[in-house]
């Protein structure tokens, strides 16, 4: 059955990457709307080979839709998803608008694939880039042996802020090269051979909006609602692809042998794992591909016997955004 999709602030980065797995996957779009703010208005974009002009998008943009795929900040989402579902559409979200909202699923397809038969709303919320590359790799060990508690470092790339983002560490390169002052506008700091903390703000607990995301999301998606976990989310200088650096507490003993076996034969998983050579996932290897790669699979040596640490990339614009939400579509 050939749909109707539109997809919702198709020209910025995440935008793009949907247009790009909708056709790559070969999802059955009958006819697609490309939908931007009005910036954008008469842009043009391939797909399957035609062309498509971008339109602007509206609360009127929907009438027919049967998929509406959100790219767009939150505050636009809260406008559209809405108006889409009065249409009859089913959306799928990409920004934060219902993560937490109790009606709206929160799904990973290698995880709760089920949640998405229960949408009261019409709406699908996709979970922040960053919880699902940790709970990519986490999910598998902890069905074999349930995790207690999760500790995890994010090395955030600039991707995550979208493509002004990516953007300006490209050009901050260029200004330093040429002895040019670097000028961050899109970011509090220089991010060019910089580290910062996530540019989110710091709520009273002392941890940052995406670390609570992660806390939060994390525990919506497994169903557990105490379970342990602590986040630092950090921004690097990296172009695309976010790692993270995680640690699991596990309820009994487990070897890392034993879970480089479950992480070999888990969806959407790649063990990159050689200790002979040091080698392990970098941002260059996650980069444009649909798996999240997986390495430095060791035991904890300050939890023996019941701890394990791990290390993991993704690229933040595929699984981490446009690819996780198509893969939503092909469920429904």
């Amino acid at each position: 059955m050939a749909l109707k999709v539109a997809v919702v602030g198709v020209t910025g980065a995440v935008g793009r990457e949907m247009l790009a797995c909708l056709e790559k996957r070969d999802f059955p779009v009958g006819e697609i709307k490309a939908l931007a703010s009005n910036r954008s208005i008469g842009k043009t974009l391939k797909f399957k080979g035609r062309e498509l002009t971008v339109a602007e998008a509206s609360s009127a943009s929907f009438a027919g839709v049967d998929l509406a795929l959100m790219a767009v900040e939150a505050e636009q989402s809260r406008e559209f998803s809405p108006a889409a579902v009065k249409a009859g559409a089913v959306v799928v979200d990409n920004s934060s608008a219902y993560r937490m909202d109790p009606d709206c699923p929160l799904v990973i397809p290698e995880i709760n694939p089920e949640a998405v038969n229960r949408r009261p709303k019409g709406i699908i919320a996709n979970p922040n880039c960053s919880t699902i590359i940790m709970n990519l790799p986490v999910w598998p060990l902890h069905r074999a042996n349930p995790a207690r508690r999760i500790i995890v470092s994010t090395y955030q790339a600039a991707s995550g802020a979208c493509r002004p983002a990516m953007d300006e560490l490209e050009a901050s390169a260029r200004d330093w090269a040429a002895g040019r002052a670097i000028q961050p506008r899109v970011f509090p700091h220089q991010l060019l051979f910089n580290v910062f903390s996530h540019d989110t703000p710091v709520g009273n607990n002392g941890y940052n909006t995406e670390e609570m995301k992660m806390v939060n999301e994390t525990r919506k998606i497994f169903s557990l609602p105490d379970l342990m976990v602590a986040a630092t989310c950090v921004r690097v200088p990296v172009l695309r692809a976010h790692c993270e650096a995680i640690a699991i507490e596990f309820s009994r003993p487990m070897s890392s042998g034993e879970a480089t076996a479950i992480l070999a034969g888990a969806p959407g998983i790649r063990v990159l794992d050689d200790r002979a050579a040091n080698r392990s996932p970098q941002p260059l290897d996650a980069s444009g591909r649909d798996e999240v790669l997986v390495g430095r699979i060791r035991e904890d040596l300050s939890l023996p016997g019941r701890g394990l640490m791990l290390w993991a990339a993704g690229d933040q614009l595929l699984k981490g955004a446009a690819l996780n939400a198509v893969q939503i579509a092909e469920l429904l």
